[in-house]
């Protein structure tokens, strides 16, 4: 079983940056991704960003790349997302979620096993 908890969120102003992280317990199999994905209100869960624990490749949405950078501290089983130049658009919940890296794609919420409880990120205008 694998639990995953975020903090770090909040309110900021546009252009300014936040640093989420996820402590995760349990077993975290190397074959696993870990990943962030958001929602707005009245909108589908977005993946954001991942991480592939074996081989460290990341990967990010199109909407993201560039402002935002997915990191882990192995040894604190900690995740960690941080989020530069931040906009409006981006206010929503994050969550941290994890899968084995064979499990459909990163991007696809109903294939992840693990959730966290989210952290809301505002940015205003």
């Amino acid at each position: 079983q694998v639990q995953l908890v975020e903090s770090g969120g909040g309110s900021v102003q546009a252009g300014g940056s936040l640093r989420l992280s996820c402590v995760a317990s349990g077993v975290i199999e190397r074959s696993f991704l870990m990943a962030w994905f958001r929602q707005a209100p009245g909108e589908e869960r977005e993946g954001v960003a991942v991480l592939y624990l074996a081989s460290e490749i990341t990967n990010y949405a199109d909407s993201v790349r560039g402002r935002f950078a997915i990191s882990r501290d192995s040894g604190k089983n900690v995740l960690y997302l941080q989020m530069n130049s931040l906009k409006p658009e981006d206010t929503a919940m994050y969550y941290c979620a994890a899968k084995p890296w064979y499990r459909g794609k990163w991007d696809t919420a109903s294939d992840y096993s693990y959730w966290g409880q989210g952290t809301q990120v505002t940015v205003a205008s």
